[in-house]
């Protein structure tokens, strides 16, 4: 029954530790745009290609 006198304060402190990191990113915008974020990966990006390396572009070897 004592051990109930350390649990208890635990749990509290645990539960307060949450609360307090759901209000942190609620004011740094986490939950912002969730459905633009998970339907991002769906669609291809339209960068330019990735430039070949070509001989000259190197340093010369010494």
């Amino acid at each position: 029954m004592s051990v109930l006198l350390y649990l208890i304060p635990v749990a509290l402190a645990l539960g307060l530790a949450g609360l307090i990191a759901f209000l942190w990113a609620l004011r740094n915008g986490q939950f912002e745009d969730l459905d633009g974020e998970g339907s991002r990966i769906l669609f291809d990006e339209e960068d330019k290609p990735a430039r070949r390396k070509r001989p000259e572009d190197e340093p010369p070897a010494s």
